[in-house]
């Protein structure tokens, strides 16, 4: 086995060591990573959600610094707009359109819009959503952290596929959390309620179903005209983890990435013409690809039975009659 390859296991291994920016620092000068500022992706329209503030807004930058035409799509119109006008159109070429991502017909106007302007899209980066402390509902009554990041997500790369389908090839990439190696597949229970929510077990369930919906787009979906990926950004420090989680930032603080660490995989996997497109389903942590398991117990819930459940209850909960892959 490699040296890099051997040192990286051993890093992998402790999640204090791999989730840190331990792991980013060594990593990059262990693989050598390309500095993404070499990247030029003029004349590529890339589509960005949650991309306001944290790991999408440094990444929104990145991308627009490396010449890409980014389309923000933030919840606040005030908000969107300030971000939009003061701090990414001075670096590059954006524009911006409104939606909720767990109110799906909002989720469907600004699909219209988007396509209304774009024929092409070259990369739609799902990145929206956020860790809640309280139980809360979408207007349609489904619990808002499942529906902001996985039923929203799932309609929308599902009405933005044609656009997709004229990239170079296109790609669907999945901003998910390393918190999702504490929860196996469910889909009985996917959506907690309100008795027994907890806000940081909530966000699991709905992360590990990110990522099992991204290895079953790249296999019902295996063409060579789109690419799907999912990638966790390891531990950042990022306005949501401190206000969601202040006692766990506290105590990693010093050792937490910054929002450009965190996003660095995930832009690189927008923007590189190499790996990101020769594989397909994976889920990457630092440019690298990574089992979707760490411990037996929830390898276990995850059934080839479980997983189709799971892609009829979502594609009917994003109200779409006829599920993508019929």
């Amino acid at each position: 086995m490699p040296i890099a390859d051997v040192i990286d296991s051993a890093i992998e291994a402790p999640v204090v060591t791999s989730f840190t920016n331990i792991g980013y620092a060594v990593r990059s000068r262990l693989d050598e990573w390309r500095p993404l500022g070499d990247y030029d992706v003029s004349g590529r329209t890339m589509l960005v959600t949650g991309a306001t503030s944290g790991l999408g807004l440094a990444l929104a930058k990145i991308l627009g610094r490396c010449g890409a035409h980014v389309i923000v799509v933030g919840r606040s119109p005030e908000k969107t707009a300030r971000v939009v006008a003061e701090e990414l159109s001075p670096v590059g070429s954006f524009a911006s359109v409104l939606a909720d991502m767990g109110e799906l017909d909002q989720v469907r106007t600004a699909c219209d819009e988007v396509l209304a302007t774009h024929s092409e899209l070259d990369v739609v980066v799902h990145n929206a959503g956020a860790l809640t402390a309280e139980h809360e509902t979408n207007s349609a009554g489904h619990e808002q952290t499942v529906a902001s990041q996985v039923y929203g997500p799932f309609l929308m790369t599902s009405l933005l596929l044609p656009a997709l389908e004229q990239g170079i090839p296109g790609r669907v990439l999945t901003m998910t959390s390393g918190g999702m190696y504490t929860q196996g597949l469910t889909v009985r229970n996917l959506e907690m309620s309100e008795r027994d929510y907890k806000g940081a077990e909530q966000y699991a369930r709905a992360k590990r179903a990110q990522v099992t919906l991204t290895e079953m787009w790249a296999e019902r979906h295996a063409t060579p005209d789109v690419r799907f990926h999912s990638a966790h950004p390891g531990w950042a420090d990022t306005p949501g983890v401190a206000a969601s989680l202040p006692t766990f930032r506290k105590i990693v603080g010093p050792f937490l990435r910054s929002p450009e660490e965190g996003a660095d995989t995930m832009a690189w996997l927008a923007m590189d013409d190499t790996e990101p497109l020769a594989t397909n389903g994976k889920l990457w942590l630092d440019r690298r690809v990574r089992n979707i398991h760490k411990v037996g117990r929830t390898r276990d819930t995850d059934t080839p039975e479980r997983r189709n459940r799971l892609w009829d209850h979502v594609a009917a909960a994003a109200g779409l009659s006829t599920p993508p892959d019929s």
